[in-house]
């Protein structure tokens, strides 16, 4: 049985406009996240301050007056973020009870080795829990990762399987997975890979259940309005773009041209925002970058 909050969310996601904030650099891309905030490595010692200052970046996003329900749909978090508080509370109930922002937690555990052009994500034996720790704090959602790099039949078929495998098993546990097969924005085969994982795509959602909505997120297409088939299909709640590397303006650009796909950035978003800007200076220079990734998502 959904609690209220989770009809609340489900609705909101559902009707209303505005993106998805990826908030949401683990481990290995923290430092880097870090670093284009103005951040260097000599400023912390070990994982522990690292995902401290993180944290406070990630507060100063969350808490400006920029950031709200009325653009931003959602936030995905990482699972450090979920266990740390933003404002005296839950940052996942942070989130909902003063931002009206839904939120996502990422769950995978990063990505195997390449095989077939591609990279499945490594085992999740602690899923389970973590799907409970989730729904305890009201999450809405989750989010996982895939790497496709070249158009291999096997690789794509792969990725998508076992994004769907997991997804059943998140479907399960009360929350919405967002599956995100990444296509490599510098693939030498990205329209041909975009073509197999759109089929194999179409292929999973057509054997779902009515009631089992996923969400998809995926790279920017080579031909506009690509996954046309994949935003209308009846089991599909959203489907979001992530940024993959791409500059802000050009993903802004490409979104635009995408009707029906909204924005899921995450270092786009951050873009040029530092830790030495004042809350004024950070503040305004976030509302600007909300802005605009908004515009491209209502297109």
């Amino acid at each position: 049985m959904a609690s209220q909050a989770q009809t609340d969310m489900l609705d909101k996601i559902k009707t209303k406009d505005g993106f998805i904030a990826a908030l949401d650099q683990s481990g290995g891309s923290t430092p880097k996240a870090l670093r284009l905030y103005g951040v260097e490595e000599s400023e912390y010692s070990g994982d522990e301050e690292m995902f401290t200052k993180v944290h406070e970046m990630r507060t100063r996003i969350v808490t400006s007056n920029a950031f709200n329900g009325d653009r931003i749909l959602g936030a995905i978090l990482f699972e450090n973020t979920l266990d740390r508080e933003i404002g005296g509370k839950s940052s996942s109930h942070y989130l909902w009870q003063n931002k009206n922002v839904v939120p996502f937690l990422k769950v995978d555990k990063g990505l195997a080795d390449e095989e077939n052009g591609a990279q499945v994500m490594k085992p999740m034996p602690g899923l389970d829990a973590l799907l409970a720790k989730a729904n305890a704090q009201d999450v809405f959602g989750t989010k996982m990762r895939s790497v496709i790099k070249l158009a291999n039949q096997a690789g794509v078929d792969a990725v998508v399987k076992q994004q769907f495998d997991v997804g059943k098993q998140i479907l399960a546990a009360g929350l919405v997975p967002i599956i995100e097969p990444e296509v490599d924005i510098n693939s030498p085969e990205k329209a041909e890979a975009e073509a197999l994982l759109k089929e194999a795509l179409l292929s999973e959602l057509d054997s779902l259940n009515s009631d089992q909505l996923v969400m998809l997120k995926l790279t920017l297409p080579e031909t506009a309005n690509f996954y046309k088939d994949c935003i209308d299909h009846p089991n599909v709640l959203k489907v979001v773009a992530l940024s993959g590397g791409y500059s802000r303006e050009d993903a802004n650009s490409k979104l635009a041209a995408n009707n029906g796909m909204i924005a899921s950035f995450s270092r786009a978003l951050t873009e040029g925002a530092s830790a030495q800007q004042s809350d004024a200076e950070f503040d305004s220079h976030l509302d600007v970058a909300i802005q605009g990734i908004f515009d491209a998502s209502r297109t």
